[in-house]
């Protein structure tokens, strides 16, 4: 039987959710690389011009070249993801600095994606920055829930209460 409360078994399902969002995200940026390049030139004064008069392939092969989403999202999320699962699993054995490393991990990651929201991103990834947010806040109740904390600070040298005959 599995001795974890039901509040850690929760925030261990919603951080694969964050993981799996993190997939479709990337998926999305791989599929999409071109709104993303018109997002970014129309915010890019220096070839906002060349996407107005000459077009999207103009900027492809323009003299400032747009940024390499692709593979800058690959790696980020290789790299978050390894990082997520691995924290996943010591505070799954109730490790207390993994829950502060996922907090501050996602927290740094909502600050960007807040600032994602600010510069305009196309529809989509707007959404599923909403959704990461969402997510993100879900998270950390049943993450920093008492149930989750008493499971983490428990003494797991202290035997368990015998009953009384």
């Amino acid at each position: 039987m599995d001795e974890r409360p039901a509040s850690l078994r929760l925030a261990l399902q919603l951080l694969g959710a964050l993981v799996l969002l993190g997939a479709v995200t990337v998926v999305l940026i791989i599929v999409r690389q071109d709104d993303l390049i018109r997002s970014w030139a129309e915010g890019n004064p220096a070839v906002r011009e060349v996407l107005e008069t000459r077009g999207l392939e103009a900027v492809k092969q323009g003299s400032v070249q747009p940024p390499h989403f692709i593979p800058v999202a690959v790696t980020l999320y290789v790299v978050l993801a390894g990082l997520v699962a691995v924290l996943g699993v010591f505070l799954s054995n109730g490790y207390e600095w993994a829950r502060l490393s996922i907090t501050v991990l996602l927290f740094f990651s909502a600050v960007a994606g807040i600032a994602g929201l600010r510069v305009g991103q196309p529809t989509a990834f707007a959404v599923c920055t909403v959704v990461g947010l969402a997510l993100f806040a879900a998270l950390m109740v049943p993450l920093w829930h008492p149930d989750t904390t008493a499971y983490i600070h428990a003494d797991p040298e202290a035997e368990p209460a015998r009953p009384s005959t």
